[in-house]
């Protein structure tokens, strides 16, 4: 299979996909990420909790994405473990750093800010709304 083409969504891996993200906007709603002054005070240095859940998932998500291939060899529902290369360039680091500063005006990162939706808080959807018109507008403006 072409790792650059769609992959095909089964029941098996639609159902695993719609656990893992409903597991994911568990956490981080238990978690408090879903709160935009929680994500504010630690990016103030005012509260570490933030820093523990993120270190955590980070390092369990290295530990996955690093140890599965070789103790699995396949997925459990079938295809193959592919190698995503990063590579940095220009537009990550300006990416990044607008990323960064809209996160830090707004304390909404896109993740959360959907989990957010699911605990009743709708004035994230100004936030949603502002991250949709930045990815609309860099694919109007991004050039192939």
């Amino acid at each position: 299979m072409n790792p650059l083409t769609p992959h095909t969504l089964s029941l098996p891996k639609a159902l695993v996909t719609l656990v893992a993200g409903a597991l994911f906007g568990f956490g981080l709603s238990l978690a408090t990420m879903v709160q935009p002054d929680v994500v504010l005070s630690f990016l103030r240095f005012q509260d570490w909790g933030l820093m523990l859940v993120m270190g955590g998932a980070a390092g369990l998500a290295m530990l996955a994405y690093k140890g599965f291939p070789r103790w699995l060899g396949r997925p459990l529902l079938g295809g193959q473990f592919l190698k995503q290369p990063a590579s940095w360039n220009r537009q990550t680091v300006i990416g990044s750093a607008i990323f960064g500063v809209g996160w830090g005006l707004s304390g909404v990162c896109p993740g959360p800010a959907i989990a957010a939706l699911g605990t009743g808080n709708t004035d994230i959807l100004w936030a949603l709304g502002g991250i949709v018109l930045g990815a609309l507008a860099h694919g109007l403006t991004a050039r192939d």
